[in-house]
């Protein structure tokens, strides 16, 4: 599966945005579906995942009571709200793909990525 995110952009801390991811190629509803994120300097790191069906999320504590993941699987679209951000939210996201058994929202072993889009927060 095929994956584009997009979404990303400047804002000030307090704001929100909305990223999405656009998949193509395969069966979208066969796969879990999860953002992450890479700040400069660091690794990569789990934010959110949902189950195939969008019944079920995970968060990172980070993300947790701000971060809302959602999909559409008649649009191909997996989206992420983000809301109350802060400036140590700024960093490249990246939306992924992971084939998965009905409910299964995993934070790792991703092997399809898009090519993330880069959310600023300013202080």
């Amino acid at each position: 599966v095929q994956l584009q995110a997009s979404g990303g952009g400047l804002v000030q801390a307090g704001g929100s945005l909305r990223l999405s991811c656009a998949a193509s190629g395969r069966t979208f509803s066969n796969y879990a579906m999860g953002w992450f994120r890479q700040a400069p300097g660091k690794e990569r790191e789990f934010v959110a995942a949902v189950s195939r069906a969008g019944s079920r999320t995970n968060y990172a504590t980070s993300a947790k009571g701000r971060f809302t993941i959602s999909r559409d699987n008649a649009m191909n679209e997996l989206y992420l709200q983000m809301n109350k951000l802060k400036p140590e939210d700024t960093a490249v996201y990246y939306c992924a793909a992971r084939p998965s058994v009905t409910g299964a929202t995993p934070a790792t072993g991703y092997g399809n990525w898009g090519q993330g889009t880069l959310v600023t927060v300013s202080s």
